[in-house]
């Protein structure tokens, strides 16, 4: 076998060649050692650059987030099980904040706070990571909200109007149906292009998998993002739901598009977020809370907005022209007793843009939704409201409070004038007339036609009589006058041919039930 001799000058030129590739960069991991571990807070000493809300890796695709920086050490929070973890433990700096897939491969799935798939679905697609927490847009990059966000609801629809963009509390005791008026606003989004986030914050399991079949059953999951934070799950996941909520739904917003998110419910946000502070020592203020309450939620709340156009095409580099983008918040809050004046109640009240609130009374008599329309106010008011609503609706408070103010007083006398007996009869009606059923919420036709019969002869009916015939009327509507109905929700306006002649059905359906009276 013949071997070639050895070419000298080629062995140079390929050494040379090899020499000039080589880089002789630094590379410097950051490590720290776990010093003390107590219910999922770590503290770490030797993590010296460590930024604020970075995540720390723990190894095993474990990670903490950095939240307290001190001089000499850094108080972290495991994101999942820490009972591994002890003193001694090595650990490193990855230089990353911390990020959740957003996209719409989200859309019908039900994800954890860190947006890992629960529902057994198998792995996201179509999805891309943004960070959790993210400065709100400001001023200048704000539209005025304008356009409604149509809950289905007649009793907020007509006096509490939401607002795309807008943030608008729901507030009541526990079981006054919080919950309920969220889902079904979620459920009356179908076919109107709004995408929908729901948080669930401290929840059963069990709740939450009646919140998900509910959603499930009425076609509304395929356009619903569920991220659960359940009452099994860590303090840090539950503290961390929210904001990645958020995220989500600024995807749609910022890429010219409406979105609504539901935080159910901020209280155990704040709960949760207050066992976390104490744990990393942080010092308590009023009820135990720490001193940056107000701004946990202000943060979180104040991402919610209507854009404007040039925001829109500033995000996605021109490759959305002209279309202004909204997230709407519906962050939901549990009284006590019914008491506003709660640290946490204020808090949120001072930082929405008005709030619906429940009343346990109301809700125990029978009274659904049990919205106290004294208490509830929307700070957009008739701006994000359609003027047939608008113009239909406008006794409606007043009358309502009337008869509530008439109603405490008949309570002491037995011996009422007529006038003051008809009164009391026109607010028990409007109270009839107002109630709803779970899961239907209304078309803003249908919403027209209930707020047009009591001047078209509604009192006429029976009180008790009232919530049935008003099914009885909307039933006949759906099936011998559907085009009329369509033909209004395309445009609702006073001015509607339509509206006329619905006017005329609708007295020719109350003539039949009232005999002839009217």
């Amino acid at each position: 076998m013949n071997i070639a001799p050895l070419d000298a000058d080629e062995i140079s030129r390929v050494l040379e060649a090899k020499i000039k590739n080589v880089s002789f960069g630094l590379e410097v991991d950051s490590e720290g050692e776990v010093v003390c571990v107590k219910d999922g807070v770590l503290h770490i000493y030797g993590l010296t650059d460590v930024q604020s809300n970075e995540l720390i890796d723990l190894g095993n695709n474990l990670f903490a987030l950095a939240m307290n920086l001190e001089s000499h050490h850094v108080g972290a929070v495991v994101l999942g099980g820490y009972s591994h973890i002890q003193q001694g433990h090595r650990v490193k700096r990855t230089g990353k904040l911390l990020s959740v897939p957003v996209g719409r491969g989200l859309l019908g799935r039900v994800v954890d706070a860190l947006g890992q798939p629960v529902d057994g679905k198998g792995a996201l697609r179509d999805v891309q990571f943004d960070a959790v927490e993210k400065i709100a847009p400001g001023v200048i990059q704000r539209k005025s909200v304008s356009v409604p966000l149509q809950t289905g609801i007649k009793a907020i629809d007509s006096m509490v109007p939401v607002g795309r963009g807008q943030r608008e509390l729901i507030i009541g005791d526990r079981k006054t149906g919080k919950t309920t008026l969220g889902v079904d606003t979620i459920l009356n989004q179908k076919d109107s292009g709004v995408l929908c986030v729901y948080v669930a914050i401290g929840c059963k399991q069990s709740s939450l998998a009646e919140v998900v079949e509910t959603l499930r059953a009425h076609d509304a999951l395929k356009y619903t993002i569920v991220v659960a934070a359940t009452a099994s799950d860590y303090a840090p996941l539950q503290y961390l739901a929210p904001y990645s909520g958020c995220s989500m739904g600024e995807f749609f917003r910022d890429r010219g598009e409406d979105a609504l998110v539901v935080y159910d419910d901020l209280s155990k946000h704040a709960v949760a977020y207050r066992q976390i502070s104490l744990l990393l020592r942080r010092p308590p203020g009023r009820e135990a809370f720490p001193g940056d309450i107000f701004y946990l939620h202000s943060r979180l709340l104040e991402r919610a907005a209507c854009v404007s156009e040039s925001y829109v095409e500033t995000i996605t580099k021109n490759k959305v022209k002209g279309q202004s983008g909204s997230l709407t918040a519906l962050p939901i809050i549990e009284t006590q007793a019914g008491d506003l004046s709660a640290f946490v109640p204020t808090n949120v009240i001072s930082i929405t843009d008005g709030q619906i609130f429940l009343e346990a009374d109301l809700f125990n008599s029978g009274v659904r939704p049990a919205v106290n329309t004294g208490l509830s106010v929307s700070r957009v008011g008739g701006a994000a409201q359609t003027s047939i609503i608008k113009s239909l609706s406008g006794g409606l408070r007043i009358g309502l409070a009337q008869y509530k103010e008439v109603e405490a007083f008949a309570q002491f006398s037995q011996d009422l004038d007529p006038e003051t007996k008809a009164q009391l009869q026109h607010g028990k009606m409007m109270v009839e007339m107002l109630k709803q059923g779970v899961s239907s919420p209304m078309r803003v036709s249908e919403m027209a036609c209930v707020l047009m019969a009591p001047n078209l002869g509604l009192v006429d009916v029976p009180v008790k009589r009232t919530s049935l015939f008003i099914q009885e009327m909307l039933t006949i509507l759906r099936t011998e006058h559907g085009p009329l109905l369509t033909a209004l929700d395309k445009n609702p306006s006073v001015d509607e041919p339509a509206v006329q002649e619905l006017k005329e059905i609708i007295k020719k359906i109350l003539k039949n039930e009232t005999g002839g009276s009217k």
